[in-house]
C-alpha cells in the first residue's frame, strides 16, 4: 500500500491505536483504513500532530510551522542488515544509523520514520529498530518526543559535532602524519611476526609446568581479602611483596634493602623506563651494551636518552671501548650475572672497575638481572648492587621469566636517599602508572610459603636436561652448520655457523629461512645496534620439550643445508 496521502477526505472519528475515539476536527487520514492497523500512512499521522498541536509549534527544519523535516526513505536504501553477521541486527543498524548522523546524511533536527515503517523498509522486526533508536537515544544522537515522535538531537555529541563541509573534507582528506622518532623505535623493540613458544623462541618459559593449581590455591586470598588489601594505595606497591622481596634478595643475591626501597613495577622494561625518565635529563648519553636486547635501547629512546652502544667483550662492558666512544655517561645499564644475548658472566674485576668508573664519572648504574635463577653450575656471582652498597646502582627484576610471561611483575631497588621521590613521582606522573594489586598478594604468599623455590629448582632442572638434549640434537644434526655450545646459565644458546654456511649465507637469510619450517631463531645480528653480520642464530631451549626441540634441529639442518 502506498504511504503517500492521495486525497483529503471529510473529517470523521477514527480509532486511533490506543482505542480513543478522535475529536471531530481530527486531521483526515487515508480512507477505508482499518481501524486495527497501526502502520497508517506517515504523512498523514503528521498531520493529526500539526491540527492537535495548533499554532504554538514552532517551524520545524523545513520551514513550515508546526512540522520538521522527515528523513526520506532514500536516505536507507544503502542499509544492509545481514542476518548471517556475528554482530546483532539491532546493532548493525546502530552503526549505520550513527553513521548517517556524523556524516550528515541525517541532519540535526531531522524527524526519522516511525519504527513500524523503517521495519517494513529495512524487511526487520520493529525489535531490531527499538534497539537501535533507543541506544542511539542513550548515546545523545537521537531525541524521543512524547506524541511527535524520533528526531535527530539538535546538539551531537561533542566527538562528532563539527560543519557538514568540515565532515566530507575530513573523510575525503587523506593524512600524512605518522609516528613520532620515539614512537618508531618502540615498534622496533620486537621482530615482527614473531611467534612464541616455537623452538627455538629465545627468553620464553615453558608455562605448561606452572603448577597452576597451587596459584590458584594460594588466590583464594582473594575470597576474603581484608579491608587493608582492598584500601592498598602505597605507589610503591603492596607492602608485604616489598618486604618479601627484600628477604629473597638478601639469601640469593646477597643484596641488602629496605621494603621502602622496593619499587613494584610491570616488570623489566617497565623498571628501566622509570628509571631512566627520573634519573636522566633530555639526551643525556647512556651506555648499554652492544649486542643487547633491542626492546632496551627503544625503552631509552623513547625516554629522550642519548643512547651510546659499547662492545661487550670476554668479562662484559668493555670500558675501554666505551671511552672511544667519546661520550661521558650519566647511565650505564649493564646485565652482569647473564649477559644477553651473548651469555657472558661479567668478571669480578671488572665490576670492581665498572664502579669506580662510576664514581669518577659520577653517573648511574642499571643492573638487569632477570635470568639468575637459572644457573645450572656453581653459584651465582654477587649483584653489581651488593658490591656498590646502594649508592649508584638500581636493581632491577622480574618473575615474568620464572613464573609466567602474562603475569607482569617485576622490581626496582633504588637507592635509599632517592626512594621516597621515586613513589612521589608515580603518583604525579602518569606515564609511571603503578601495577595492579590483583597479582601482588598472591605472588608473595607464592613466595612466603616456599611454592616459588620450589618451582625453580624443578625448572632449573628441566632446563638443564634441554640444554643438553638442545647440544645433542645440534651434535647430531646440525654439526656441519653450526656449532652450539653449553653455558653454566640463562635460557639460550648461540649456534655459531662453520665457515662454509658464513660464506653462502646471512644470520639473517638464515633465519628466514627457519621461520619459513616454523623454528624461530632470531639472528644474533638482530642485537647489535648496527645489526652487523653475527654468523650466528640464537637457540631458546625452555619454551618446548626435548622432542620438540630434536625436531626442530632436523628442520633447520633441512632449510640451511639446502
Amino acid at each position: 500500500m502506498s504511504r503517500r496521502v492521495k486525497d483529503h477526505v471529510p473529517t470523521k472519528r477514527v480509532k486511533l491505536r490506543s482505542g480513543r475515539q478522535s475529536s471531530q476536527s481530527s486531521a483526515p487520514l487515508v480512507p477505508d483504513k482499518p481501524a486495527t492497523d497501526d502502520t497508517y500512512d506517515l504523512l498523514a499521522a503528521d498531520a493529526v500532530l500539526e491540527h492537535s498541536h495548533g499554532s504554538s509549534r514552532r517551524r520545524g527544519a523545513d520551514g513550515f510551522k508546526g512540522r520538521r523535516k522527515r528523513a526520506s526513505f532514500a536516505v536507507f536504501v544503502d542499509f544492509w542488515l545481514d542476518a548471517r553477521s556475528p554482530v546483532s541486527l539491532w546493532r548493525q543498524l546502530h552503526q549505520q544509523l550513527r553513521q548517517a548522523i556524523i556524516s550528515a546524511r541525517l541532519p540535526p533536527g531531522m524527524r526519522l520514520p516511525a519504527t513500524r515503517l523503517l521495519a517494513e523498509e529495512l524487511g526487520c522486526s520493529r525489535n531490531t529498530v527499538l534497539g537501535a533508536f533507543e541506544q542511539l537515544i542513550a548515546e545523545g544522537y537521537l531525541e524521543g518526543r512524547i506524541g511527535s515522535g524520533t528526531y535527530v538531537a539538535d546538539m551531537l555529541p561533542d566527538d562528532v559535532t563539527m560543519p557538514v563541509g568540515l565532515v566530507l573534507a575530513r573523510s575525503k582528506a587523506a593524512c600524512a602524519l605518522e609516528l613520532s622518532r620515539r614512537g618508531h623505535l618502540a615498534t622496533l623493540a620486537i621482530p615482527p611476526g614473531r611467534e612464541p613458544y616455537k623452538a627455538f623462541a629465545p627468553g620464553l618459559p615453558d608455562v605448561s609446568l606452572f603448577p597452576f593449581e597451587t596459584w590458584e590455591k594460594v588466590a583464594r586470598i582473594w575470597h576474603s581479602p581484608s579491608r587493608s588489601l582492598l584500601t592498598q594505595a602505597d605507589p610503591r606497591g603492596y607492602g608485604p611483596l616489598r618486604e618479601t622481596i627484600c628477604d629473597y634478595l638478601r639469601t640469593s643475591r646477597m643484596i641488602e634493602c629496605r621494603p621502602e626501597d622496593v619499587i613494584i613495577t610491570t616488570g623489566a622494561q617497565n623498571g628501566i623506563d622509570m628509571a631512566a625518565r627520573l634519573l636522566l635529563d633530555l639526551q643525556e648519553p647512556v651506555w648499554v651494551e652492544d649486542p643487547s636486547y633491542p626492546g632496551l635501547r627503544s625503552v631509552l629512546s623513547a625516554a629522550d636518552a642519548f643512547v651510546v652502544p659499547v662492545p661487550v667483550d670476554a668479562e662484559g662492558l668493555s670500558l675501554t671501548e666505551g671511552a672511544k666512544t667519546g661520550t661521558r655517561p650519566r647511565m650505564i645499564v649493564v646485565s652482569p650475572s647473564h649477559q644477553y644475548p651473548l651469555g657472558v658472566t661479567m668478571s669480578l674485576q671488572r665490576r670492581l672497575e665498572l664502579l669506580t668508573f662510576a664514581d669518577q664519572s659520577d653517573c648511574w648504574i642499571i643492573e638487569t638481572d632477570y635470568e639468575n635463577e637459572f644457573r645450572y653450575s656453581g653459584h651465582p656471582p654477587a649483584a653489581l648492587r651488593s658490591l656498590d652498597g646502594g649508592e649508584r646502582v638500581v636493581y632491577v627484576g622480574t618473575f615474568s621469566k620464572v613464573l609466567f610471561p602474562s603475569l607482569r611483575i617485576g622490581y626496582l631497588i633504588v637507592p635509599s636517599r632517592i626512594a621516597d621521590r621515586f613513589s612521589l613521582a608515580r603518583i604525579g606522573f602518569d606515564l609511571l602508572p603503578e601495577p595492579p594489586i590483583l597479582p601482588q598478594p598472591i605472588v608473595d604468599t607464592f613466595i612466603r610459603e616456599g611454592f616459588f623455590s620450589a618451582h625453580v629448582r624443578r625448572m632449573r632442572s628441566i632446563y638443564r636436561n634441554r640444554q643438553a638434549a638442545l647440544i645433542e640434537a645440534a651434535e647430531k644434526h646440525l654439526s656441519k652448520i653450526m656449532t652450539v655450545r653449553p653455558n653454566t646459565a640463562g635460557m639460550h644458546l648461540l649456534g655459531y655457523f662453520t665457515p662454509e654456511v658464513s660464506e653462502r649465507l646471512t644470520d639473517d637469510e638464515a633465519s628466514q629461512r627457519t621461520a619459513a619450517c616454523g623454528v624461530i631463531a632470531p639472528p644474533l645480528s638482530s642485537f647489535y645496534a648496527d645489526r652487523r653480520s653475527s654468523n650466528a642464530l640464537v637457540l631458546g631451549y625452555t619454551a618446548v620439550d626435548e622432542r620438540a626441540l630434536a625436531s626442530a634441529a632436523q628442520k633447520v639442518a633441512q632449510v640451511l643445508c639446502a
